[in-house]
């Protein structure tokens, strides 16, 4: 696995999702409200919807297209819909943030 650093971990903006683009991949950035940080693959499985564009609520985020609520913490789809998508691990070191890819 490769850890590669993706910024500043200042930057982010509790509740508000941040694409980043690493390695040919688009992620999904998020800060919770009590400043855990999580990543996960930025794309809806049900259509594609940029997720970092969703609404946050708790530990969900709900796709901007057809609001798909999605599990920032494990990325599984929450019933009635199903499906999942993608988490990478984030790593916090002197204030940057690293993902394993």
């Amino acid at each position: 696995m490769a850890r590669v650093e993706i910024g500043s971990a200042a930057r982010l903006v509790e509740r508000l999702g941040k694409c980043v683009k690493v390695g040919g991949r688009e992620l999904a950035i998020f800060r919770l409200s009590d400043g855990r940080i999580y990543a996960l693959e930025n794309r809806c499985p049900h259509k594609g919807g940029d997720l970092s564009q969703g609404i946050v609520s708790g530990e969900f985020v709900f796709c901007p297209l057809h609001d798909w609520k999605i599990s920032i913490k494990d990325g599984k789809v929450q019933a009635p819909d199903h499906g999942c998508v993608k988490t990478y691990k984030v790593e916090i070191e002197a204030g940057k943030m690293y993902i394993q890819l």
